[in-house]
């Protein structure tokens, strides 16, 4: 993968348009932060970038997208479903292969919730099903990140330590955070949005949180 290039990006809700149109260039070895208010756009364009990529990106959604009925292995086993067959990923339903239960469960160690491989994930708490979630996209092993707001239910030294993480496990990766110290501590670049349009796109090195809290 060499990067992606995006053109005219546009969506709309209710007859008002929301985002763009607009385009940029991701490129190999980004780790992008998304800022900007809230209902700038953020959440619209990290799901739009998601469907133009395909399947080649590992997605955390806001809503962080688990099944509550299902325990958290079930949950982070999801990110491989498409790469299994349906025999396969039924039989992992009722009796999980011992290679899946251990890398599973080498995700959980580092997201410091090895005891809830099988907590089912509606009695989590909200730091605990964000951490789910996160696992799950490692689970995926995608070369590319998407994820809007991965780190919001977190404390500040788990936050650290999950950003840290998946800037080192995804080549590349799009992260719209509302912590601009956290971004510039984390991303190369920083990507602002502004009614929908693209007001600041920058390295990071060259931006301070005055520069930033600009677009709020």
């Amino acid at each position: 993968m060499s990067g992606f290039d995006f053109k005219g990006l546009t969506a709309s809700f209710g007859g008002e348009r929301v985002i763009g149109p607009l385009s940029f260039r991701v490129n190999e070895g980004d780790h992008i932060g998304l800022v900007g208010k809230s209902g700038a756009g953020k959440s619209t364009l990290i799901r739009l970038l998601y469907d133009n990529l395909l399947g080649q990106a590992s997605l955390v959604p806001q809503d962080l997208g688990l099944v509550n009925a299902l325990p958290v292995f079930h949950n982070v086993f999801m990110g491989q479903l498409d790469q299994h067959s349906a025999w396969y990923n039924t039989l992992t339903l009722l009796r999980p292969f011992q290679r899946d239960k251990s890398a599973v469960s080498a995700l959980l160690a580092e997201m410091r919730m090895p005891e809830k491989l099988w907590t089912p994930a509606a009695t989590l708490s909200g730091g605990q099903r964000q951490r789910v979630a996160i696992a799950r996209a490692l689970y995926r092993h995608a070369p590319t990140l998407l994820a809007d707001e991965p780190i919001s239910a977190l404390d500040g030294p788990m936050a650290t330590q999950v950003m840290t993480l998946l800037t080192s496990r995804f080549n590349t990766s799009v992260v719209a955070l509302h912590d601009i110290d956290m971004a510039l501590a984390h991303c190369s670049r920083i990507i602002g949005i502004q009614n929908g349009q693209i007001a600041l796109d920058q390295p990071s090195s060259e931006l301070t949180a005055t520069d930033i809290s600009a677009l709020y």
